[in-house]
């Protein structure tokens, strides 16, 4: 974990006011720098701006607000270590427009003459009602001592947040073809992405990616050869030798096309113009480029990839994200459900060792991939919009027992199915889902205020969540569904 809290950079900038004690505010300001180095979170530091190494006026504020964007901080942490000055919190944080943490240490007991040297607690209702007056959303953590579990996890989920704000302002997909006639549930509207999420499409014929694929089997590339001798490591291959070939060169080529257009995930018409031209399906291959963090979804579901990348993000990129068709009840348990059919499955995600089978059990081409999924506790995505609103649907399930089942599966078990299926049935989400084996629903939730996204619960867990991140209770899932 602690490698990748690096990924994130935060701005600190710890602040004070004058008729409160500044040698205080300042003992306070170190204690939460030593704090930080201890968690190893990355952050860029205000020391040098001023003798107080704190925020408390508008020059400071001008030279900590140009540093920090100077450093391309992802997220900006106010730690209010006496009363704090609300006004220059508010004018630092409008003017860099990243995710915003609010947080103060809790106050010392009064000295026997009855007085105090912060009113740190004081201070912070202040800068909350300051910040809303600029419109300025943000996080806050309780008022808490450093040792307070509530630090540690609030700092840590504030990250997280921070990782799948970064992500989703910098997202570029590529779309491969454009999508499937007979899907026009997978319609989305790309001027509506960029305008309002800066999320923008690089769309490319199919013939692009064919030709280059051609092209690398032509020359005999050497990540082709790579390719094939790890899948032969990592699976069990029932498939010819020319069709592994093109399972390795369709992978290669779809990352090369993302990095040559600056895209860091992908969609493609998976059926049926690609099998006329390459002969196989692309799930293996999709498989592989999720495993290397690069997802790529079929039927050219861009809402889809959008929902994977921020679900992973939510993680810190430590796990990865299966994305399937959410496909039929089971048939003895009221409250289980199918995720299956043509899922992308990253590898890393088996059960037990995948297999590349002969053919696929819909098409029949060689191309895809079969294994159960891992057991265990899942959190559930999916970011879509249509009429002009957005949302995300987010909940939890965990693993239960079900039916062997063709292709990659995994069988989940809902507290209540009929609330999940009746939010896929309105709308506005559609049977593509993404789902992840990790706890993070809190996170994308708080992510949503920054995004402009509307959270959406299939289950009513929104008291929970909120109890989540007050610091009233250490998770939201319930294992015993």
């Amino acid at each position: 974990m602690t490698t990748l809290l690096k990924k994130v950079k935060l701005g600190f900038a710890p602040t004070r006011r004058n008729i409160f004690s500044a040698d205080a505010a300042i003992e306070y300001a170190d204690y939460t720098r030593a704090k930080l180095d201890e968690l190893d979170i990355n952050y860029v530091d205000i020391k040098d701006i001023n003798e107080d190494g704190l925020l408390y006026d508008d020059i400071g504020m001008e030279k900590i607000a140009a540093k920090f964007k100077a450093a391309k901080i992802d997220g900006l942490f106010l730690a209010n270590e006496n009363f704090g000055t609300e006004y220059e919190c508010a004018r630092l944080a409008k003017k860099l427009d990243v995710p915003v943490l609010l947080w103060g240490p809790k106050d010392e007991a009064p000295a026997p003459d009855g007085s105090r040297l912060r009113d740190t607690q004081c201070g912070l209702f202040a800068i909350g009602k300051v910040l809303r007056r600029f419109q300025i959303p943000f996080t806050y953590i309780k008022n808490c001592d450093l040792d307070d579990p509530a630090f540690k996890q609030g700092i840590i989920d504030f990250i997280k947040v921070c990782n799948v704000v970064k992500t989703f302002k910098n997202t570029r997909i590529l779309q491969v073809g454009p999508r499937p006639f007979d899907f026009w549930s997978t319609m989305v509207n790309e001027g509506e992405l960029l305008e309002r999420f800066n999320i923008s499409l690089s769309p490319i014929p199919l013939g692009e990616l064919t030709q280059l694929i051609h092209e690398l089997i032509a020359t005999k590339d050497q990540e082709i050869s790579q390719t094939k001798e790890y899948l032969h490591e990592i699976a069990d291959i029932q498939i010819a030798d020319k069709d592994l070939e093109m399972v390795a060169a369709l992978k290669v080529a779809l990352k090369r096309k993302m990095l040559e257009y600056g895209c860091n995930s992908g969609a493609i018409q998976c059926w049926t113009e690609l099998q006329d031209e390459i002969g196989i399906l692309p799930y293996a291959s999709e498989a592989l480029l999720q495993d290397e963090g690069y997802p790529v979804t079929c039927e050219t579901d861009i809402h889809g990839v959008i929902s994977e990348l921020l679900i992973e993000a939510a993680t810190l990129d430590e796990h990865k994200a299966i994305f399937a068709d959410v496909n039929c009840r089971h048939p003895t348990n009221n409250n289980g459900e199918l995720l299956q059919h043509l899922g992308v499955y990253p590898f890393s995600t088996a059960k037990s060792k995948p297999v590349l089978p002969p053919s696929h059990f819909v098409f029949d081409y060689p191309g895809s991939i079969a294994f159960e999924s891992q057991p265990g506790n899942y959190t559930l995505c999916r970011f879509d919009g249509d009429n002009g609103e957005y949302s995300m649907l987010l909940g939890n399930a965990k693993t239960c027992e079900g039916p062997f089942e063709q292709g990659v599966y995994t069988w989940l078990e809902f507290k209540n199915l009929n609330r999940f299926e009746a939010k896929l049935v309105y709308g506005p989400y559609i049977h593509h889902i993404a789902a992840v084996k990790d706890d993070v629903v809190p996170v994308l939730a708080e992510a949503c205020k920054y995004l402009n996204v509307q959270v959406d619960y299939y289950d009513p867990i929104e008291e929970d969540v909120a109890a989540y991140l007050r610091g009233d209770i250490n998770t939201i899932l319930n294992t015993d569904i």
